[in-house]
C-alpha cells in the first residue's frame, strides 16, 4: 500500500461553541491548515499516489466553506441571530450540522477530500484520513481509514460548477455523514457560488 499526505491552507475562519463554559462559547477566529492523507494500491504512470496539481480545484473549493466564514452549527441557538447578520451584509455563513469545531471541520474535509480524489482518479485514490489545525499546538484528527469506500451520485458529476448567484437570505446546511453520498456542501453567502463535485473540469 502507498500513501502520500498534501497540506491544504483553508483560510480564516470564525466560529463558536455555544455550550462551552469558557471563552470558546465566544466568536472566535483561526487560520485552519488541514493535512490530509491519500492511500492508493497501486501508483499512477508517473509512480504517484495522488497528483498534487490535480488538487487545486478541492482547495478551492475548500477555501470558499472556510475563509473568511463564520462557521456555526445549525444547532446553535444564536443561529437566528447569524442569519440576520448575514442579510445584513456582516458576515458570511457557512452552517454544519453536527457541530463545529477542529474535530468536526477535520471530518469535513476528510470526506470532501475522498469523495473529490475518488471520482478524480476513478476510485484508485482514497482519503483516508485528515488532520486540521487550529495552530502549531493544537489540531484534530479524522480517520476513515476503515470506513466504506464513499460513491459518486452520477447526478452530481452531471451538473457544471457554475457562477449563479446564491441569495443571502438562504442558509444551506453542510451535512457530512457516514453513507454511500459524499458531503453536502453548498457556502451560502451573495459572494459565495453554489459547489458541485465536477468544479466544470474536464472529468465532469
Amino acid at each position: 500500500m502507498n500513501y502520500s499526505t498534501k497540506v491544504i491552507e483553508l483560510g480564516s475562519a470564525a466560529f463558536r461553541q455555544p455550550k462551552a463554559k469558557s471563552h470558546c462559547r465566544f466568536i472566535h477566529g483561526y487560520r485552519l491548515t488541514a493535512k490530509v492523507t491519500f492511500r492508493a494500491s497501486e501508483l499512477d504512470e508517473n509512480n504517484w499516489v495522488m497528483d498534487f496539481g490535480g488538487l487545486k480545484e478541492l482547495k478551492a473549493f475548500l477555501q470558499e466553506k472556510f475563509d473568511h466564514k463564520l462557521v456555526i452549527a445549525d444547532n446553535d441557538p444564536e443561529l437566528k441571530t447569524f442569519e440576520d447578520l448575514q442579510k445584513k451584509g456582516v458576515a458570511e455563513l457557512t452552517v454544519l450540522e453536527g457541530g463545529v469545531g477542529i474535530e468536526k471541520f477535520a471530518e469535513y474535509v476528510c470526506k470532501a477530500a475522498n469523495s473529490f480524489v475518488q471520482h478524480k482518479t476513478d476510485n484508485r485514490v482514497e482519503c483516508i484520513q485528515a488532520e486540521v489545525f487550529e495552530h502549531a499546538d493544537n489540531s484534530a484528527i479524522y480517520s476513515r481509514e476503515s470506513a466504506q469506500t464513499i460513491s459518486f451520485p452520477d447526478e452530481v458529476t452531471e451538473k457544471a460548477y457554475t457562477k449563479a448567484p446564491v441569495e443571502k437570505e438562504k442558509v444551506q446546511k453542510v451535512v457530512p455523514k457516514e453513507t454511500n453520498e459524499p458531503p453536502k456542501a453548498v457556502p451560502v453567502g451573495g459572494k459565495n457560488k453554489p459547489s458541485t463535485w465536477d468544479f466544470g473540469t474536464s472529468w465532469a
